[in-house]
């Protein structure tokens, strides 16, 4: 037997791959960053482990050594445990360890330089360090003692861009950019409830606990963070805060940079490469001590970690809807019980899953039930849009009509962009409906297309009815382009702001947006969820929700809790100044029992009555769910598959049921079915996965369709 390194390569095999030690040089230590031959390719491999393999002989002769160590031990243990058991818990090809671990800039085979920071500064270790005979360096670290200095200057006194670079490589200095310091700006004086749950957080500071910060909307919950990361930043510890968004980390980041004193490092899939290695190496190195990022940022290495916020835990962005699977909340908290460390969540819709956690007391509940400051909620009422024509009730417009005259702003909610959801023929009846989805095509008039937002096909608007001649089409419904238009001719002397991805598209775009609408003048906010995720807007006294019936006969029994969130979260947009606010909900089920519930009771009683209902359905979060998926361009071969599959699974503990097709039954010209695992003891389910994963690659549907496992799903 020979000793082997056990490489995850970025490959969606359900297997490590073995490897001899490198002709050069000792067995790699778990953790590090190796190049490999794999077939005809060479490909930046991570090793995860090690053990024995036959002696190579005439026989066996796919034994291949390892070319070259990249970088030893570069993943810390710590991190290579959280990986483990995120692949057995979600059970995801281990080649994703190197998606999830290691910056794409230093997955590449070819080298990847970063190019040298605008400004420097020294940092801790270059402070305790002894540069020797090293004239040169040692000039740099005293000229940068008084505080951080831009390179062009470092150049002009004698620096070398050598010298600059290998005292980089030691960490004596780093990038001014991440770190630096500033004084910090007092916040605003904490209320009981507030300074409750902080004296709570800091109790733990020393050891791990998971906590649920469930306030409404205006409470205060980001000050509570952030008073909470003052006190531990100042004990040398680093603080990563977790956000749903990239759209929410421009305002966020100001106010934490402004409360803390510290330049915030920043991680998100809409960065450069060398930006996204530069704030990875910073988080490694401890330089970074305040990182900011979306949820692929909990898998960023941490040299002295005392703090994970996950902010706005409820929502659906923090879960990986392709690759390796995984709910960035739910990882953070493991990550935080491995360092040891308290971790924060925070909402004012906490999801069903937390408030069961809190609940079953793995989670400690802390509740803020008023208003920071002098805000009070705002009044709510329902419109009933039965009988009304239009999408926006004649009272909704004189509401918008008297806030605007008091000088203050308004926020129209709708979760649907485009001109019109449908375009009819009032002929024959001919729908636009997309040719690969079972959906219909969302008119965008503007642009002169019909589009599906579920596979991206495009085409350009018929000028008849392609099946009778009608040139007189019909298109049905609001998206918020058409609202836009309507806002715009019922109110032509104010602007009309309309926020969704299609007017959102360069980068700080919405930032900038924010920028203007904070400056107070009267204004009309048209927009998708894009509107409704934490944004602070004290000049907003108007908010309203349109067409929600949709949500209240979905098949997808999750929609009754989106949609509690949705309205909560646009509700408490409204009235968060000096003036009082006010919120509108039309629909035509005013009655129906779940907008009667929200109307009458906060969200929390809400949500517990809804935690009740899914306990009695037997329903997540009561019981554990996967979801095996397969799709095929024919319905039959995924349906085989997904037998095939419920064939090979142990009976003991596991209810099984379908295949049944997906909500979505048709999407891209795939056919989509799926096979629902449940069992009332999570363990069981956990313990079957991995095994019968693995040998679903075997079989020989596979093959014919594509597949995945997803585990606690939150799409149907």
């Amino acid at each position: 037997m020979v000793a082997t390194a056990r490489v995850a390569v970025p490959v969606p095999l359900p297997q490590l791959f073995d490897y001899l030690a490198p002709a050069r040089g000792d067995m790699p230590p778990a953790g590090s960053r190796v190049l490999v031959p794999f077939g005809p390719r060479r490909l930046v491999g991570l090793v995860l482990g090690h053990g024995e393999a036959a002696e190579p002989n005439s026989l066996n002769h796919g034994l291949k050594r390892i070319e070259q160590v990249l970088d030893a031990g570069l993943v810390d243990p710590e991190l290579l445990e959280l990986l483990e058991r995120a692949r057995r818990y979600y059970a995801f090809a281990p080649g994703e360890s190197v998606n999830l671990l290691v910056p794409q800039a230093l997955r590449r085979v070819k080298p990847f330089r970063l190019g040298p920071p605008d400004r420097v500064a020294i940092t801790a270790a270059g402070r305790a360090a002894d540069a020797g005979r090293a004239r040169r360096q040692a000039e740099v670290l005293d000229w940068l003692q008084a505080g951080p200095m831009a390179r062009e200057e470092l150049l002009e006194r004698g620096a070398s861009a050598a010298v600059l670079r290998a005292l980089m490589e030691k960490g004596w200095i780093a990038s001014a950019s991440a770190g630096a310091a500033s004084t910090p700006q007092p916040g605003p004086e904490l209320n009981i409830e507030q300074r409750a749950a902080l004296a709570r957080i800091l109790a733990s500071r020393h050891r791990y606990r998971a906590f649920l910060l469930a306030g409404i909307t205006g409470s205060g919950k980001t000050e509570v963070y952030l008073q909470a990361a003052r006190r531990l930043l100042r004990r040398g510890r680093q603080v990563l805060i977790l956000v749903p968004e990239i759209g929410l980390t421009p305002q966020l980041i100001r106010r934490i940079e402004a409360r803390l004193g510290l330049t915030a490092a920043v991680y998100h899939s809409d960065l450069s490469e060398g930006e996204r290695l530069a704030c990875w190496q910073a988080a490694a190195s401890g330089q970074a001590r305040v990182i900011v990022g979306t949820r692929s940022a909990v898998f960023l290495p941490l040299r002295r970690p005392g703090l994970i916020v996950v902010d706005e835990e409820h929502d659906a962005s923090f879960k990986q809807q392709d690759g390796a699977r995984y709910h960035g909340r739910d990882l953070a908290v493991m990550r935080a019980h491995l360092l040891g460390i308290p971790i924060v969540l925070g909402s004012a819709t906490p999801s069903l899953e937390s408030l069961n956690n809190a609940a079953g007391e793995r989670y400690q509940l802390l509740s803020i039930t008023r208003r920071a400051g002098s805000a009070a909620p705002p009044r709510w009422s329902v419109l009933d849009l039965r009988g009304q024509r239009g999408s926006l009730h004649p009272a909704l417009l004189g509401a918008i009509e008297r806030h605007l005259g008091e000088g203050g702003q308004a926020l129209i909610y709708r979760n649907r962009r485009g001109y019109a959801p449908v375009l009819i023929c009032p002929a024959c009846g001919w729908s636009a409906d997309c040719q690969r989805c079972d959906a219909h095509m969302t008119v965008h008039q503007s642009a002169g297309r019909l589009q599906c937002h579920h596979c991206g096909a495009a085409s350009r608007v018929p000028p008849r009815c392609p099946d009778c001649g009608e040139p007189e089409l019909h298109a049905l419904g609001a998206g918020t382009e058409r609202l836009e238009q309507q806002l715009q001719a019922r109110f032509p002397d104010v602007p009309v702001w309309r926020v969704d991805r299609d007017s959102m598209r360069r980068r700080d775009q919405f930032g900038r947006l924010l920028t203007e609408i904070r400056r107070g003048q009267p204004c009309i906010l048209v927009g998708t969820q894009m509107l409704a995720k934490g944004h602070h807007l004290p000049a907003v006294t108007l908010a309203a929700v349109l067409d929600v019936d949709q949500a209240l006969f979905s098949a997808d029994f999750r929609a009754p809790e989106r949609l509690g969130q949705a309205v909560c979260q646009v509700a408490g947009r409204a009235g968060r100044g000096e003036r009082p606010g006010e919120f509108i909900l039309q629909s035509r089920q005013p009655e129906h029992p779940l907008l009667a519930e929200l109307c009458r009771s906060d969200y929390l009683g809400f949500a517990r009555r809804l935690l009740e209902e899914r306990h009695a359905a037997q329903l997540p979060p009561a019981i554990a769910l996967a979801l095996l998926r397969a799709e095929a361009h024919d319905a039959r071969q995924a349906c085989a598959f997904l037998e095939s599959a419920a064939r090979c699974l142990p009976a003991a503990g596991l209810s099984v049921q379908g295949p049944v097709p997906a909500i979505l039954a048709r999407r891209g010209g795939y056919s989509r079915f799926q096979l629902w695992l449940q069992a009332r003891e999570r363990p069981r389910l956990l313990q079957v996965l991995p095994d019968w994963v693995e040998q679903l690659h075997g079989l020989p549907e596979a093959r014919r369709v594509r597949w995945h496992l997803d585990m606690d799903p939150l799409e149907l």
